[in-house]
């Protein structure tokens, strides 16, 4: 029987082999669709406020920017994470991710689902489930065991998906990113509007 990390290997080279990405030329092409990427912001773009960061200063490649904020993850009374230790990845469009590192999440509420996807920024991403007895919530957290260069930070770390979780930062409640792919999370001090809202596939 495989153990836990040998299957997790084992998906991220399955789904590198899917995507064929390790070929420059694939990445290359993957990454030079994107028109907005920080330099200028577009017409529609919403002013920020004082304090305020407007998604679209963020970069394309993305940012990694370390997050010292408390960032609170809980599943109804379970508690799934608590750190001051995430990375966030900053795209252009994008509300943050939060990276969350492995060693504050509760390790016994994970389980790997199986699958997996590919970003032309980060590379083979696993995806997992949170279990606690008769409880599932399937593919809610995503991770890359084996991250591209420029975002190496992340390989031993863990992002969530909002939509059916309790998660704050700094005790601000945060907002999903719209769309079921994107797993950016919402704060008061963003302002957009985000990727993931109604014809935005194009941002």
């Amino acid at each position: 029987m495989h153990s836990l990390a040998t299957a997790c290997i084992d998906i991220v080279k399955a789904t590198k082999a899917q995507m064929n990405m390790d070929d420059s030329d694939s990445l290359k092409l993957a990454r030079a669709q994107w028109r907005w990427r920080g330099q200028d912001r577009p017409p529609f773009a919403t002013v920020p406020q004082q304090g305020q960061l407007s998604v679209w200063d963020f970069p394309r490649p993305p940012s990694l920017v370390f997050d010292e904020r408390e960032i609170v993850v809980r599943w109804g009374t379970s508690l799934v994470a608590r750190t001051r230790g995430a990375w966030t990845v900053r795209e252009t469009a994008h509300p943050p991710t939060f990276y969350l590192p492995m060693s504050d999440v509760t390790g016994a509420l994970l389980r790997p689902s199986g699958q997996g996807s590919f970003c032309e920024w980060k590379g083979p991403a696993l995806y997992w489930d949170l279990i606690d007895g008769e409880r599932c919530l399937p593919r809610v957290a995503w991770s890359y065991p084996k991250p591209l260069a420029g975002a190496k930070q992340l390989a031993d770390c863990i992002a969530f998906y909002a939509h059916h979780l309790d998660c704050t930062v700094a005790g601000a409640q945060v907002v999903p990113q719209s769309g079921g792919f994107y797993g950016g999370w919402i704060t008061p001090d963003l302002c957009g509007p985000f990727k993931g809202e109604p014809d935005s596939n194009h941002w």
